[in-house]
């Protein structure tokens, strides 16, 4: 997967938080058992997307794990079953496709030492297809989406749809998101989630491409956005098409207890977005609930709201620390930059569920320090 979605515990809460834990220790200790050390190294934030969301169509058994330095040397119940094992399956067989891209492209570690990146990717794309094989469903369908990206973009250029170049990607993720409800036990959830499945993987494609930008233009790299003439504004508003097209994908789906998956599709996802392309839609706050102010006029027009993060160093951090509290932009502009990081954070007042969402988590995330 990705890698997209970055939960900040003070918007999840604490139950809802000690639920993604448990998805994401417990599809790295799947790929431990099944795959060995090593592939733990595709444990990702968005491959426990697929363990949620097996577990909201039904449930998933827990197990108790030991102390672990990555919780704190803390001992933890962390999820087990085939939600985890698809995740595991879909991580390892991404994962394999992505070192060979590295080594065809030769670049990264994998295009350094093409033996070992080759060695690798087939490994892991055997381990992943076998477990996909266990669980019952064939899947190279991943894999033939995926290698048609290179064709793909070679037929690419100016004047092209980026929808076309990010096709390959909205239907590997559409057939991994659909299959949960294979999993779970609930084939009428299929549809609806393989559409949010592929405009997941539309929104991911089109972040990366759009983070990836300017580095691409300056290196000469291939970028969807560069080789088609797109634009930025114009991904930016895909983005929030496809955010709103899994909003009403979702309310199709037929969950036993959907607070997280809603949690990270919805709220985090728009999130992922916002991070990027720096901009929040008024429309999708309460209409009861105006925003207070502008937030770069008057006062706040310190520090500047930029759409590229331009991180200060320790003592440019403090005083604009100091400055921030100063005028009170913790909690009252929305949304403000991190003082030191430059990352547009949310303020107090800028919840963003709407008066009908009971997914209860809204909390509010003033994070100055990060």
């Amino acid at each position: 997967m990705f890698g997209i979605i970055r939960p900040c515990r003070n918007r999840m809460g604490a139950e809802l938080r000690s639920a993604w834990l448990s998805h994401l220790c417990g599809m790295c200790l799947s790929l431990r058992d099944e795959h060995g050390h090593l592939s733990r190294l595709v444990t990702n934030y968005d491959g426990l997307l697929i363990s949620a969301a097996v577990e909201a169509q039904s449930s998933v058994s827990r197990r108790s794990a030991g102390p672990c330095a990555l919780r704190g040397m803390k001992s933890a119940d962390v999820a087990i079953g085939s939600g985890t094992r698809l995740a595991a399956s879909v991580s390892l067989v991404l994962a394999s496709l992505k070192i060979q891209d590295h080594v065809d492209d030769g670049d990264g570690l994998a295009g350094k030492v093409p033996w070992a990146g080759r060695a690798m990717a087939r490994r892991w794309a055997a381990k992943g297809l076998e477990t996909a094989s266990d669980l019952g469903f064939d899947g190279a369908v991943m894999v033939d989406a995926v290698r048609r990206q290179s064709d793909v973009e070679a037929a690419a250029g100016l004047g092209s749809s980026v929808l076309v170049v990010t096709e390959p990607t909205e239907t590997a993720t559409s057939f991994a998101v659909g299959q949960t409800a294979i999993i779970a036990g609930r084939p009428g959830n299929a549809a609806p989630l393989r559409e949010v499945g592929r405009l997941f993987g539309r929104v991911a494609h089109l972040i990366d491409a759009a983070e990836d930008l300017e580095e691409d233009r300056a290196s000469g790299a291939w970028n969807p956005l560069l080789a088609t003439g797109t634009s930025v504004d114009e991904a930016h508003r895909l983005c929030l098409d496809a955010l709103a097209g899994i909003r009403l994908a979702l309310a199709d789906v037929e969950f036993a207890d959907g607070r997280l998956v809603h949690k990270l599709l919805v709220h985090e996802l728009e999130e992922s977005v916002v991070r990027v392309f720096g901009k929040r839609q008024r429309h999708q706050y309460p209409p009861d609930k105006p925003r207070r102010s502008d937030p770069g006029s008057g006062l706040w027009a310190y520090p500047r709201l930029n759409w590229q993060r331009q991180p200060r160093g320790c003592f440019e951090g403090c005083g604009a620390f100091l400055y921030m509290c100063g005028t009170c932009q913790f909690c009252c502009r929305d949304p403000f930059p991190g003082p030191w990081s430059d990352k547009r954070r949310d303020g107090c007042d800028g919840g963003d569920c709407g008066p009908n969402c009971d997914c209860n988590c809204c909390d509010c995330c003033c994070c100055p320090c990060d």
